[in-house]
């Protein structure tokens, strides 16, 4: 499927992006382990965390989808899954492989994890090994990849230092230590998105966090929520990004989610001279939230690094686009991790931007981009990476002429209806 963009001259108005990818996830997984019902509400309708609801309804889970954004998750308790019938296809969705593998492990029956093409292409054993050192029998091709065959076992607690900040890889381990027989210390170099840690004492388990060590322990039950999700800070990003660089522009993003381990967008666009400013900020099961006003702004260049990547991984994509239209260098580094994501979006957003007209190379561990360069429309590429061709997207608002985007539908992985928000600024 091809969409194609045209310039804007400016976008204004009042929008509420979707619910939190992360946050969805994880209601649905622990929800279906916990006793009683969750109501979910503002759950986000799209492949991947549709993966995660067909996932648990494979094991005997009931979820019922009232509406366009609202989920009842029907307990079956933390021993109360059921061996799947067939292998469980989770698509697209790495979140759901890599925390499905360690809450799996424990378990009293044996089950099987596969995706798509893609995924199939990610790496496992950055769960696998750590889960065999808790005594998990986890099995892949070559050892790293989809599909894996994972023997129910009894688990121990581990001491583990992460070689890299991981959310998912953590996540992996405190879901499997619900079921050892002893707490898990886990370390990470640096702060990774929390919202399994910050999910889970919400639901009564039990998790003590000193600086970058987790101590997670086992539970014997965890009890039913009332889980509000707040929108996606990631998708949020490139309204953001768009309000910036397109002239005149002046957007409001309504009760985005605003967890400490996600802002380093924020942060960023702020150092680049961004107007960026935060409203009406709440905080629900342990999750800050607010509304972002953002206007266009002039930009400068920056050097992005270090411990602020875990917190913007995702958002790297776009904050590139931006500083094509920053005044100098700006430096992306310490991202070797981009290259294992839905696409190498080291190399994907590099062939995009420069089809566009961007200054721009690739390092081996992120890239380095001169600005400001008037961007010129094209025919690109999204790789299957949804947030590439949302990328390009906004790219199109900005560039000369028109910009068409090849396998355009991969957008609804993480945001259904992307478009239609585009156009309701516009109007």
């Amino acid at each position: 499927m091809k969409m194609t963009i045209t310039p804007a001259k400016r976008l204004a108005g009042e929008i509420r992006v979707p619910g939190d990818k992360s946050i969805s996830h994880r209601a649905i997984m622990l929800g279906s382990i916990a006793q009683g019902d969750t109501y979910v509400d503002h759950f986000l309708m799209s492949e991947d965390c549709l993966s995660t609801i067909r996932a648990f309804r494979q094991m005997g889970v009931p979820i019922q989808i009232i509406d366009s954004n609202s989920v009842i998750v029907k307990g079956q308790g933390l021993r109360g899954l059921k061996a799947p019938r067939s292998a469980l296809d989770v698509g697209n969705s790495g979140t759901t492989a890599r925390l499905l593998t360690g809450l799996l492990s424990g378990q009293s029956f044996s089950s099987t994890i596969t995706g798509d093409e893609s995924l199939r292409r990610r790496p496992m054993d950055r769960v696998i090994i750590p889960l065999r050192k808790m005594g998990a029998q986890v099995s892949g091709i070559q050892d790293r990849y989809l599909p894996l065959s994972i023997r129910g076992s009894t688990l121990k607690g581990i001491d583990y230092s992460m070689p890299m900040a991981s959310a998912q890889v953590k996540s992996c381990l405190i879901l499997a230590t619900l079921y050892a027989d002893s707490p898990s210390f886990i370390c990470e170099p640096a702060p990774s998105r929390n919202h399994t840690e910050l999910m889970l004492q919400a639901f009564g388990g039990r998790l003590e966090t000193d600086g970058n060590l987790i101590t997670a322990y086992p539970a014997d039950r965890l009890y039913s929520q009332q889980v509000h999700v707040p929108g996606d800070i990631s998708s949020a990003a490139f309204f953001i990004t768009a309000g910036l660089l397109v002239p005149n522009s002046n957007i409001i993003l309504k009760g985005v989610g605003l967890n400490p381990t996600r802002t380093g967008v924020l942060e960023v666009y702020k150092e680049m001279g961004g107007s960026i400013a935060i409203e009406n900020v709440s905080i629900s099961g342990g999750e800050k939230r607010g509304d972002i006003i953002v206007k266009a702004s002039h930009l400068k260049g920056t050097v992005i690094g270090g411990q602020l990547i875990p917190r913007l991984i995702d958002e790297i994509p776009v904050i590139a686009l931006a500083a094509t239209q920053a005044e100098g260098t700006t430096i992306i580094k310490d991202a070797q991790e981009l290259k294992v994501k839905e696409s190498n979006r080291i190399a994907t957003v590099v062939d995009l931007l420069s089809r566009l007209g961007a200054s721009i190379e690739a390092t081996d561990d992120g890239m380095v981009i001169h600005g400001p360069t008037p961007l010129k429309g094209n025919v690109a590429d999204s790789f299957g990476d949804h947030r590439l061709a949302m990328t390009a997207a906004i790219a199109g608002l900005i560039a000369r002429g028109e910009t068409t985007i090849n396998g355009w539908e991969c957008v609804n992985i993480s945001f259904p209806g992307f478009y239609d928000m585009l156009k309701e600024l516009q109007n």
